[in-house]
This record gives C-alpha cells, sequence and structure tokens, in this order.
C-alpha cells in the first residue's frame, strides 16, 4: 500500500496535466464486470475487470494494457496516462486518492485528493462525468472539473474546467483558446487568447499559470515564474487566484 506522501508525489502525472501519447481505446469484450457502481476505500479494480452504471450505458474498465478507461457506450470519455503497463490495476486508497499501480506495484498515478479518508469513487447515472466524493458526498474530483484548485503541474484542455467549491463559479478552458472565469452566463475574466483552438492551460511547476497554443506556444501568463509547487484557485467569491506553495497569494484576476 502507498503511503501519502508518495501517493502525492505523483499526483502531477494525472491526465489533466498534458496531452498523453499512444493511449489505446479498444474497450476489451472479455472484461469482468464488478457488480456494482462505485469503488469504495480500500477497493481495487484488476486487469479485465469494470465498474458499470445507467443500465450498463457507462462503464469504468481497468484495461489489461495498463489505462483505466471511462466509456460512455463504446465512446471513451476519459483516460488515465497509464497505457503500456500490462498488469496495472487501481485503488481506491482508504486516504482519500484514485492509484493506479504498476505490476511491479509502484504508483504510476493518483488524483489529488489524498487527506479525505473514506472517500469513494462513484459512476454516473446519466451524465457523463466520473466523481470522486468525500465521505460526506462533497465532491473531491471529477474526470472534466477539478473542484477548488488546479494543483501545480496540472493543466486544463479545451472542455475542462475549475469550479469553486460552492459550485458558483467555472474557469472553464474554452475550445477557442481562452480561459474564461464565469459565474453563471456572466464573465468575470478572461485570458487574452481566443483565436487560438485546441489551446490548453497549464499550472505549470515553476509557478507559472500559461495558456499555450497547440504546438505548445505561450500565449499569456501570470508571470509567477519562481514560485515552484504554486497553484491555481477558483475563489468562493469569484476569483482566480494564484497561490504560493506556502499558500500566499501571487496574482488575482482582480
Amino acid at each position: 500500500m502507498i503511503t501519502k506522501k508518495a501517493a502525492i508525489a505523483v499526483m502531477a502525472g494525472s491526465l489533466l496535466a498534458g496531452p498523453v501519447a499512444t493511449v489505446v481505446m479498444t474497450q476489451p469484450s472479455n472484461a469482468a464486470v464488478v457488480a456494482k457502481d462505485r469503488l469504495g476505500p480500500g477497493e481495487w479494480l484488476l486487469p479485465g475487470q469494470s465498474l458499470t452504471s445507467g443500465g450498463g450505458r457507462f462503464k469504468l474498465v481497468q484495461q489489461n494494457q495498463g489505462n483505466l478507461v471511462f466509456y460512455d457506450g463504446t465512446k471513451a470519455l476519459w483516460t488515465s496516462p497509464t497505457s503500456g503497463k500490462p498488469g496495472a490495476k487501481a485503488a481506491m486508497q482508504k486516504e482519500g486518492n484514485l492509484v493506479i499501480y504498476g505490476p511491479d506495484n509502484k504508483p504510476l498515478w493518483s488524483t489529488p485528493t489524498a487527506g479525505n479518508p473514506g472517500a469513494y469513487l462513484l459512476m454516473p447515472k446519466a451524465s457523463g462525468n466520473l466523481v470522486i466524493y468525500s465521505r460526506d458526498n462533497k465532491p473531491l474530483w471529477s474526470s472534466t472539473a477539478y473542484i477548488g484548485k488546479l494543483p501545480s503541474g496540472h493543466s486544463l484542455k479545451p472542455g475542462q474546467w475549475v469550479q469553486s467549491s460552492n459550485g458558483r463559479y467555472k474557469l472553464i478552458q474554452q475550445d477557442e483558446g481562452n480561459a474564461v472565469l464565469y459565474d453563471g452566463q456572466r464573465s468575470l475574466f478572461t485570458t487574452p487568447t481566443a483565436g487560438h483552438p485546441g489551446a490548453r492551460s497549464i499550472m505549470q511547476r515553476e509557478g507559472n499559470w500559461v495558456v499555450v497554443d497547440r504546438g505548445d506556444k505561450a500565449l499569456w501568463t501570470t508571470k509567477t515564474a519562481g514560485n515552484p509547487g504554486a497553484w491555481l484557485s477558483v475563489s468562493n467569491d469569484g476569483r482566480v487566484i494564484i497561490y504560493s506553495s506556502a499558500n500566499k497569494p501571487l496574482w488575482t484576476s482582480r
């Protein structure tokens, strides 16, 4: 069993941290279904096993080639960046994070949800969103969104977002290239990067929040480099804030 410290160290390997090469999307026809729609603390998905929900519409499969894939029918909605590791398996850790281990039992990837003992992963009934909830049923992570913060080293691809903990505000990486903070339908802040379809925004490990185009060329930045471990927050009062690793504010959208 991985320690909390080691699990946190692999969080930056999240799929949301950027594009992943050679991801295999083929759903195995012989996947063994685990007869439930959630993965509770201390439970595992072994190669070929899966969760199912929505009358069989949604399936989360630990594929034999190593990646964990969330399907709507035959369409892959989300995948972990662990393809090419045959024998990998997924565990919902008792301390709250979902971890994928290689065949040598070394962690390959983790959600940034450690420190939430009793958390569980729940399959959707109707929406295409895979969610990890705390034991008191508050969302901690989803396959399309971060809750409250974008950790150091993670990124938003087009259509992904960070929402405030109270659910009111969303920072969305839009398809046309700009990242926009919304209060409902009202825009509160936008990066000057529209006109670059496929752009994504990255909370870089050195401290910058930067929007890059498809070729990884920087289009805009908060100019907060030199602060390794800095992270992005969408606050409950409608601001985007960059904090240092010591939780001191470095930049704000207001």
